[in-house]
């Protein structure tokens, strides 16, 4: 298959919208391209003088300058605002399809090629003009052939948008079961009151950086409480006699650990299979009373109830990335309904983890399958 430049598919589009300040602004995302800007961030992120923006037109394409190497690019759906930080462009559709066009820029192909296409010294905040874009060769069979290569692309690509729909339902039904069987407990207590140990790590003056070694005691950081789930991916570790000066920092099977500093917020349970490990200061571990309380409880509590999170609003300021520290935790009320109620929902969300966890290994094969498509596409043997 032939190769075109991009430069001679395209053309520069976009124009700063002065008067025209009463249309609809957009944002450009890596996901679902063009997508209403308030219904993407839940709330107003862009300017409240937008005449400096930009004006596109429907079919325009789109890019955020410094991730297009993310995949940050779409198509206008309809007359719109976007930032300045965005580049625009058309495509000339006698010569190439917009749909073949865009699900090439967005190809792993295009995007392994955007790095050496940037401007920066950091990696990931490379600029990329549309000059430098317009060198990015296209591969370009004939219009009906491109026709038909997107229209394939496209089926299999909404294939993949029905298993994300299923993940994301199936992420969001622990906290609306949740909702439905304790929203309306009231608080019995503070969180220490039903804790055997309320704690954050070892401080620099009791473990210093350079005591971290390559192999040995696991000490946990905030890499291992992402996205409210315990993941045993990136740590450090120090050695077993350092450990045992630390030991009253071990994280045991079924610990609740909050985030503090940091992205703070984030809360997880420690899975029963983990190793010896300590937790930092940046995280606070809770060794709950199991008698009264129920790990998964308590972390759903803490994500979910309505009065776990009207207290952490008013002590933080209205938000958990500012000020969460030990003593909101300790103090943060919480509801503590009949175990065997609590019990009954941690099984709910084992269950739920195990359908959630299905899901999402089949979304990543259907990214490798579709990644693997776009590749034959590109190469001509579609």
């Amino acid at each position: 298959m032939s190769a075109v430049a991009l430069g001679e598919l395209i053309r520069p589009a976009g124009r700063r919208a002065g008067d025209e300040v009463g249309l609809p602004v957009y944002s450009v995302t890596k996901h679902s391209g063009f997508v209403p800007s308030l219904e993407y961030f839940k709330k107003q992120v862009f300017s409240r003088d937008v005449e400096g923006y930009k004006v596109v037109e429907p079919g325009d394409f789109a890019y955020a300058t410094i991730h297009l190497d993310e995949g940050s690019i779409g198509i206008a759906p309809q007359r719109a605002l976007i930032s300045p930080m965005y580049t625009v462009f058309r495509a000339d559709e006698a010569l190439v399809d917009p749909e073949y066009l865009i699900r090439y820029l967005k190809s792993p192909r295009a995007l392994a090629q955007y790095s050496r296409l940037g401007n920066g010294a950091i990696h990931r905040r490379k600029s990329i003009s549309l000059d430098a874009l317009r060198g990015l060769p296209v591969p370009l069979p004939p219009i009906d052939e491109q026709r038909r290569i997107a229209a394939i692309l496209d089926r299999a690509d909404m294939i993949r948008a029905k298993r994300r729909q299923v993940l994301e339902y199936r992420e969001e039904a622990p906290a609306a079961v949740f909702r439905d069987m304790f929203a309306h407990e009231d608080a019995a207590g503070a969180v220490s009151e039903f804790a055997n140990n309320v704690r954050t790590g070892p401080f620099g003056s009791q473990l210093r950086h350079g005591e971290f070694v390559d192999t040995g005691i696991a000490v946990l950081g905030l890499d291992n409480v992402v996205g409210n789930e315990f993941r045993w991916g990136a740590r450090r570790y120090i050695t077993p006699a350092k450990y045992e000066q630390l030991k009253r920092y071990t994280v045991a099977p079924g610990d609740v650990l909050i985030s503090i500093m940091g992205t703070t917020g984030r809360c997880v349970v420690v899975p029963d299979d983990i190793p010896a490990a300590i937790n930092t200061k940046h995280i606070c571990a809770i060794s709950v009373d199991r008698t009264q309380l129920e790990p998964t409880f308590l972390r759903a509590a803490f994500l979910w109830h309505p009065t776990c999170r009207t207290y952490l609003a008013r002590q933080t300021k209205g938000s958990i990335m500012d000020g969460l520290n030990l003593g909101i935790i300790k103090s943060m009320p919480i509801p503590v309904p009949a175990l065997t109620r609590q019990r009954e929902f941690a099984d709910h969300v084992a269950a739920l983890d195990q359908c959630r966890l299905a899901v999402r290994a089949a979304s990543r094969l259907d990214d490798e399958l579709f990644a693997s498509l776009q590749s034959r596409a590109f190469r001509g043997e579609l």
